[in-house]
């Protein structure tokens, strides 16, 4: 969100406690050393992440269970970011609308499909499985359980475990969505870039 203070102050660096450090630990075991870093190999720590440490104890468990959709998901990647990209559309999260465009096309989305996700199913362009995850989705975030028909149609491109997951990431991000716009999260510098190249469409009426 753009032009408005914060509510919560992202951690500063010479406050991170030890409590801090163990839950960046225990979420990122292979970045935490860039994160700690003052060198030229330091990895800047997103605004969502330090928003969030201010609660370290939940920051750290939290986080290494969304590693787990972000980093060994069952879904596969793409099929992920267009259910999230999806979700923060509906919700209107500008912050993570951003954070996985960028996320998208690394994953094989185009330019053109990220914008025909404000469009969900009536584009015609999707793929058949990406047709019932999206189905899927909007279900979850309108009536809160996937209809019968709709739960037919996923069991036939997504196993058992590709339907829990898909589950838990609409719900997931659909939190996050909700934290990051009460926090009213600062955007980071990358996603002042992306703002101009994959705008958060409004929703349409």
């Amino acid at each position: 969100m753009t032009g408005v203070s914060p509510r919560i102050m992202p951690l500063a660096r010479e406050d991170w406690s030890d409590e801090v450090k163990q839950a960046l630990t225990e979420a990122f075991p292979l970045a935490a050393p860039r994160f700690f870093s003052t060198g030229p190999d330091a990895l800047p720590v997103p605004s969502a992440l330090t928003t969030m440490l201010h609660h370290p104890e939940l920051a750290g468990k939290f986080l290494a269970y969304n590693s787990v959709l972000l980093t060994s998901p069952s879904l596969g990647a793409r099929i992920r970011e267009l259910v999230v990209l999806r979700v923060a559309y509906r919700c209107q999260s500008e912050y993570e609308w951003l954070q996985h465009a960028q996320l998208a096309t690394r994953c094989g989305v185009t330019g053109d499909e990220i914008a025909a996700i404000s469009k969900g199913i009536s584009d015609s362009s999707w793929a058949p499985n990406e047709m019932v995850a999206l189905t899927a989705a909007d279900e979850l975030l309108e009536d809160f359980v996937i209809a019968d028909g709709s739960w037919t149609a996923l069991t036939e491109y997504f196993d058992t475990q590709q339907c829990i997951e898909l589950i838990f990431t609409v719900g997931t991000y659909v939190c996050l969505a909700m934290a990051f716009k009460s926090f009213v999260l600062p955007l980071d510098p990358a996603l002042d870039a992306a703002a101009k190249t994959h705008p958060l469409p409004p929703l349409e009426q």
